[in-house]
């Protein structure tokens, strides 16, 4: 990669990259997948006039986290720059994460005491809606904010994501992370002790175990989110911006908070607007076209729908997005992609290590190999199957922004 920022030049052409997360299945129906049972005439037009192929988003057979998904297609190696998943969560709803923070992942969940133990019954609480987490959320705050001089901040996300930070009286030495879920990750299990796997991680700890007490206290007579599960205990990791990296001034248009994180972490300017429909993301793209080079495109439903095992979502959705590609294309991008940071296969209901379907458009691709934008499609293009660290430097090969090696 340091090869491709010192062919780096800069000029006026437009790069738009479209993540529809969890993009890639398997069949369900009649031998189908989800994006051959799609009706997608528009996709289908594009793919005949662009380059295919497939990209393995960290490793083969490696089932990437959407972290590591999302900084793989952004042109970072995700073996490198491995960044917790509290961190992302944090920036995502607006926080400031220091060197003296510890962030982490919670969802509001359902248990019922059995023996005077909880036991894990919904571990999302019923996908808890956004306004009864925001309540909950400030319930929570008020009475848990300080324990030992940690100064506790409880900010809600959607649904039944919240993030939490703890802020410590001085930075944290690395490792102060290395803390176990306790997130049993299924039903019918009493959540797990948060232990700290070295001395540094240990002490946060301690305070991890004292808030969930204190949490669960407060949280005891709510009827659904009565108990929090806590995941992806992270630090501020140290990574170069995509300025930095390829000099672009880059935007990002997400819903949810953890791509909103993940993007401002890698420097891009996340776009502010209001709602959370496809068409209302493509309007706040259109507002921002003129002021930036970079434009990442983020679509959650799909990997929702893949990871409750509902393929008629999942299909509803291509096909709705599959509607407004045509004003999407309105904006004449120089080079469009449209991919996922992983597949999330109905069939799984959750993430898995099968390549996903990369679709780039430009005036300087060969295109004319396939009939159609799925992942059998995607296999006779001309990309072949790449790792997602390579896409960046096709999309800026593309967009006449990479110099000539060598004499």
């Amino acid at each position: 990669m340091e090869v491709i920022a010192s062919l780096v030049r800069k000029n006026d052409t437009k790069m738009l990259l479209v993540v529809l997360d969890g993009l890639g299945g398997l069949p369900v129906e009649n031998g189908k997948t989800e994006l051959e049972l799609a009706r997608t005439p528009n996709l289908d037009l594009l793919a005949r006039k662009s380059a295919l192929g497939l990209h393995v988003p960290v490793d083969y057979g490696v089932t990437p986290g959407s972290g590591p998904g999302h900084l793989g297609i952004f042109g970072y190696d995700p073996l490198r720059y491995e960044i917790g998943r509290g961190v992302l969560e944090a920036l995502g709803v607006g926080l400031e994460v220091r060197e003296t923070d510890i962030a982490v992942r919670a969802n509001y969940a359902t248990v019922e005491y059995v023996s005077g133990k909880p036991v894990v019954k919904d571990r999302r609480a019923g996908r808890l809606p956004t306004e009864e987490n925001r309540r909950i959320s400030a319930k929570l705050q008020q009475e848990v904010g300080d324990i030992e001089g940690v100064k506790v901040t409880v900010a809600p996300g959607m649904e039944h994501r919240v993030a939490l930070l703890f802020r410590f009286p001085e930075p944290l030495p690395e490792g102060s992370d290395e803390i176990n879920d306790t997130d049993p990750q299924v039903t019918g299990r009493e959540p797990l002790r948060p232990e700290g796997r070295n001395p540094a991680a240990e002490r946060v700890a301690r305070v991890i175990r004292k808030f969930l007490r204190r949490a669960e206290d407060v949280l005891k007579d709510e009827e659904r989110a009565n108990y929090l599960l806590l995941r992806g205990f992270s630090q501020k990791p140290r990574i170069p911006s995509l300025r930095e990296k390829f000099g672009l001034r880059s935007a990002c248009i997400a819903v949810y908070p953890m791509y909103k994180g993940l993007a401002a972490l890698v420097g891009m300017d996340v776009v502010k607007f209001k709602g959370d429909t496809i068409g209302e993301e493509l309007e706040a793209l259109r507002e921002v076209w003129d002021s930036y080079d970079f434009f990442f495109l983020h679509i959650k439903r799909t990997d929702s729908f893949g990871e409750d095992g509902n393929w008629k979502g999942k299909v509803s959705v291509l096909e709705e997005f599959d509607t407004l590609l045509p004003r999407l294309l309105e904006l004449e991008p120089d080079v469009l992609a449209i991919t996922g940071d992983h597949s999330t296969p109905c069939l799984l209901r959750g993430h898995s290590w099968h390549p996903v379907p990369l679709l780039i458009h430009s005036p300087y691709v060969l295109g004319g190999t396939s009939e159609r934008f799925t992942e059998r499609e995607c296999l006779k293009g001309e990309i072949g199957i790449i790792p997602a660290e390579k896409i960046m430097n096709l999309l800026l090969a593309n967009a006449l922004r990479l110099k000539k090696f060598g004499a």
